[in-house]
């Protein structure tokens, strides 16, 4: 529990596997991505280990040329192949929308995206879900050339907003990513926990089945 009351004025989520997920699994659809353009299969943990450490703008293409061998193959080819098939497979996670709706329209807060990646791929995230109408901001860390949980990145989400961060609680699945790095910008953390992902962090001011995110959320965030 955040250690004063505080004054909630904007929720902030982290996008993959908190608020959308692909109905299909990952590794199956960089394998398939990587087999279109002709070159042998990428294992998914060495594509999220070079994503981890690769610092993307635009596109894939750049954590693609570090993990593809074969000079034959395009990595920005991969890149907007795996691209399409992510956003084919994504969907919302059960009652996202209505919560996003209901977070702005109906509870006045102010509501924003603060994801990692290039902004290519984000943004078309994002335009899939189709949610603009219940965002006041969204905010991709590839244009900013850095990623959680730099400061920078949540203080970008925090200007876009026009909120302070002690008027603000970030809400995401990453302990250090999403937990420790909105705790460090001087957030509240609610960490959103599913079968088989990361252990609770014992920073996290409250914790949130997500099955439970739409009819959870809006007590925690008046308990806070």
């Amino acid at each position: 529990m955040y250690p004063h009351p505080m004054t909630v004025n904007a929720v902030v989520f982290d996008l993959d596997e908190t608020l959308a997920v692909t109905t299909r699994d990952r590794g199956t659809l960089i394998a398939e991505a990587t087999a279109v353009a002709g070159g042998d299969p990428i294992e998914y943990a060495t594509y999220q280990d070079t994503h981890h450490e690769t610092v993307t703008s635009e596109t894939r293409a750049p954590i693609f040329a570090a993990v593809i061998d074969d000079e034959t193959v395009d990595p920005g080819a991969v890149a907007d192949t795996y691209r399409q098939a992510v956003n084919d497979a994504l969907v919302p996670v059960e009652g996202a929308t209505d919560l996003l709706a209901h977070l702005t329209n109906g509870a006045g807060y102010r509501v924003g995206v603060l994801t990692d990646g290039p902004v290519r791929a984000q943004r078309s995230k994002l335009d899939k879900l189709g949610w603009e109408e219940y965002l006041d901001a969204s905010v991709v860390t590839g244009a900013l050339e850095t990623r959680k949980p730099d400061p920078i990145a949540f203080e970008a989400i925090l200007d876009d907003l026009g909120v302070g961060p002690s008027e603000a609680v970030y809400v995401g699945d990453k302990p250090e990513v999403d937990v420790a790095g909105a705790k460090d910008a001087g957030m509240a953390a609610v960490q959103v926990l599913y079968p088989g992902g990361p252990e609770l962090h014992p920073r996290a001011d409250a914790a949130i089945d997500r099955d439970k995110l739409r009819t959870d959320l809006l007590d925690v965030l008046e308990e806070l």
